[in-house]
């Protein structure tokens, strides 16, 4: 029997309860798709990054795609620098240069320890190109809810 919450199912709801915004900035933009990935996404919901880690970014249009599974539909975006530490957490909204793309699905450890694939969640696949992103420019992850608070209240989450 693993000793680990997640894959024992000892959570049956995410026990984050509040979390500030992570951020980072784009170092590299990606071209490419691929049907057949063959990502698997790791069990546990989170991941801790640190200030100044470079992870990558990877988009996907399968909706069933969640910690525990496998993705195969991809769409390569791109390297991110993280500016601020913190807790990435499976269902944070994810917005590049303030247009939210998709939600977190989760993260794949293929190419660990040099860099953690960080799988979203998007209603369409499209490479960095495709959606012109550019270097430098911001990506942030919001906890999930939190987004719809900010925006009725108008004001932005903590920051570090």
């Amino acid at each position: 029997m693993s000793n680990d919450p997640y894959a024992s199912g000892k959570f049956a709801a995410s026990p984050y309860a509040a979390k500030t915004d992570v951020t980072a900035a784009l170092t590299v933009v990606l071209r490419g798709t691929l049907d057949d990935r063959g990502l698997e996404l790791i069990k546990p919901i989170s991941r801790c990054v640190r200030r100044d880690d470079i992870h990558e970014l990877i988009l996907t249009d399968e909706p069933d795609a969640g910690p525990g599974g496998r993705v195969n539909r991809i769409a390569y975006l791109g390297f991110a620098a993280f500016t601020a530490g913190g807790v990435l957490v499976s269902g944070d909204a994810v917005s590049l240069d303030g247009r939210r793309i998709g939600t977190l699905a989760g993260f794949d450890e293929t190419h660990m320890p040099n860099h953690l694939n960080i799988v979203v969640k998007a209603d369409r696949r499209g490479d960095g190109v495709e959606r012109g992103a550019a270097l430098g420019m911001a990506v942030r992850f919001t906890a999930a809810g939190q987004e719809d608070k900010e925006a009725k209240s108008g004001a932005s989450a903590p920051r570090r």
